[in-house]
């Protein structure tokens, strides 16, 4: 498993407050820093992906199983 420096939890939460806490919590971490962010949002791993490109954070990883989104992003540095 990957050391995170921080783990986002936006389980129960609708488009498009999922992207709006992870645009807030990415600035909290260092650049070159992982952040996992865990959703329920079916739409959520497309914004994800989207504000990678749109920001430079590399989406490392993404998962879907039984409802729950999880993404890991490192920061851009």
């Amino acid at each position: 498993m990957v050391a995170v420096d921080r783990i986002l939890d936006t389980s129960g939460l609708n488009c498009p407050l999922p992207l709006l806490k992870l645009k807030k919590a990415i600035r909290t971490i260092p650049p070159g820093g992982l952040i996992e962010i865990i959703a329920s949002d079916p739409g959520a791993p497309e914004d994800f992906a989207a504000f990678c490109t749109a920001e430079g954070h590399d989406l490392v990883d993404a998962t879907a199983a039984d409802g729950r989104y999880t993404a890991l992003i490192r920061r851009a540095a």
